[in-house]
């Protein structure tokens, strides 16, 4: 197997080291599904992607994407900062369409004046899909919370997904700065609802009118918390604007990572559309390592 390029980039964010990391390796068609996952747990980071030919000679790629543990059918960050790295690349890639095991996803490459890849924004695979509720206090267990801290009025705690299901909860915001993902608890509550797959990721949020700030934690993935979750904010606003049935759209700015010291914004649009509530996501690119791998 010949060494396969590399990059990381660190995404949602303009600050090198800020934002969410992601690693991003091109090629490896050869390669099985167990080192394609052990490559994901040598970098250690919240995803890793491989950037594969596609079916359809039509799209752009098909992308695997692999967190710590396993292999996932749809994450946001990995989205854009592949799309980015592509684009560093090809000074004409100005829209992408990834194949991915969620659907697929559409790609418009953001550029500065000029013409340097700077973002991307990614429309979502899948319409937003609602499903059951939890009970405040599991996930006040879960993050060693009182069941007071999780506010119902809104909603309550549900399992919100637009290609990957997150269990979705509002906090106050000295609530959300207290959370502590307690482990033990995790696999209890999986043990309990094992529906919620393996990852049992769960997303919480504060709010002030159009600007949120949100963490999630997915320790049984490894990932003891997240700096920047694509893939959960878009469904966290597609929720909201469910929400509110007089508005056609809502757009957010999401803050998160900042109590991990690696801050990030996302910019995301939720809308109606004829098949359901739609979520966009954009944000902003910094690259920061190029290298080789040797998968063999």
């Amino acid at each position: 197997m010949p060494l396969l390029p590399f990059s990381t980039v660190d995404v949602f964010t303009e600050t090198r080291f800020g934002g969410n990391p992601l690693a991003v390796v091109v090629g490896g068609e050869g390669l099985s599904d167990a080192v394609m996952q052990a490559v994901a747990a040598e970098f250690n980071l919240s995803e890793t992607v491989f950037v594969l030919p596609p079916a359809d000679p039509a799209h752009t790629a098909r992308v695997r994407i692999f967190n710590r543990t396993e292999e996932m059918a749809f994450a946001g960050h990995p989205m854009v900062g592949t799309a980015f790295v592509l684009a560093t690349a090809d000074a004409d890639l100005g829209t992408a369409t990834f194949e991915i095991p969620a659907g697929i996803v559409h790609i418009e490459v953001e550029r500065n004046a000029a013409g340097v890849p700077v973002g991307a924004s990614v429309a979502a695979p899948q319409p937003l899909s609602l499903g059951e509720t939890v009970p405040p206090e599991v996930v006040a267990r879960m993050l060693r919370l009182a069941p007071g801290d999780i506010l119902v009025t809104a909603h309550p705690p549900i399992l919100a997904s637009v290609g990957n299901a997150y269990v979705i909860a509002e906090l106050d915001e000295t609530a959300l700065a207290r959370c502590d993902p307690d482990l033990a608890a995790f696999r209890e509550t999986l043990a309990e609802y094992p529906q919620f797959g393996t990852r049992l990721s769960v997303h919480v949020y504060c709010r002030q009118g159009r600007t949120l700030r949100a963490r999630m934690f997915a320790p049984l993935a490894g990932t003891w918390e997240d700096p920047a979750t694509g893939s959960a904010n878009a469904p966290l606003a597609g929720l909201l604007l469910s929400l509110d049935p007089a508005a056609e759209e809502a757009r957010f700015e999401i803050h998160q990572g900042i109590e991990m010291g690696r801050p990030s914004l996302l910019d995301v649009t939720a809308r109606r559309t004829p098949d359901g509530i739609r979520a966009t996501l954009r944000g902003t690119c910094v690259p920061v390592m190029k290298g080789e791998i040797d998968c063999g």
